[in-house]
C-alpha cells in the first residue's frame, strides 16, 4: 500500500482505516495507543477533526485538530517561504540619451530598488562615442544624482572596454 506523500496531502477522520494510532490530543498531550474508532469518537466529541500528521511511524500519529485552520496554516508557511528573492536588473543608457529618456530610465531604476532588487547602470559607448567618455560619465552622475535617496552605491561608475558600469543596491 503506498503512503501519502507531501504531493498526496494528509488524511483526516474516515479517511484514516489504519488501527491502532498514537493519539495526541487538542493541547499536544500524548493520549498513547489507541484503536482508531475510539480517537475518531474523541474527535468527534471535541468537535474537532482527527488528522494523520505522521504517516510514516509505527503506528501513525494522528492529531485531534480543526483541519481548516491546520491547512491555513500550512498555507500561510508556504506563502512566508516564497519570499521575495533580489534580482539583477540592468538599465543602460548612451552618452547622447536626452534628458526626457534619463527621466523615464531614472523612474524605472526607482521602481526596481523600492522592489528591493539591485540594479547595474550601464552607459555604453560605440564608435567615436569612446573620444568622449566624459558624455557617458556626465550621464552616469545625472542618473546617480537622481536616486540617490533611495540607494547605496555598491560599485562606483568605472569604464569597463566600451562600457560604464555602476551597481547599486536598496537602502
Amino acid at each position: 500500500m503506498s503512503r501519502p506523500g507531501p504531493e498526496r496531502g494528509v488524511r483526516v477522520n474516515e479517511q484514516i482505516r489504519i488501527s491502532p494510532i498514537r493519539l495526541i490530543g487538542v493541547n499536544g498531550e500524548q493520549l498513547g495507543i489507541v484503536p482508531t474508532s475510539e480517537a475518531l469518537k474523541r474527535a468527534r466529541e471535541a468537535g474537532l477533526d482527527l488528522v494523520e500528521v505522521a504517516p510514516m511511524e509505527r503506528p501513525p500519529v494522528c492529531r485531534i485538530m480543526d483541519y481548516g485552520k491546520y491547512k491555513y496554516e500550512q498555507s500561510r508557511k508556504q506563502a512566508k517561504a516564497r519570499q521575495h528573492q533580489p534580482k539583477l536588473k540592468e538599465v543602460r543608457l548612451r552618452p547622447k540619451t536626452g534628458e526626457h529618456d534619463i527621466e523615464t530610465k531614472v523612474n524605472q531604476i526607482r521602481r526596481f530598488l523600492e522592489h528591493h532588487d539591485k540594479v547595474q547602470i550601464t552607459v555604453q559607448f560605440r564608435g567615436r562615442e569612446m573620444q568622449h567618455v566624459e558624455e557617458g560619465q556626465r550621464v552616469m552622475e545625472q542618473v546617480l544624482e537622481k536616486v540617490q535617496d533611495l540607494c547605496k552605491l555598491e560599485r562606483p561608475p568605472a569604464l569597463e572596454g566600451r562600457r560604464l558600469v555602476a551597481m547599486l543596491a536598496p537602502k
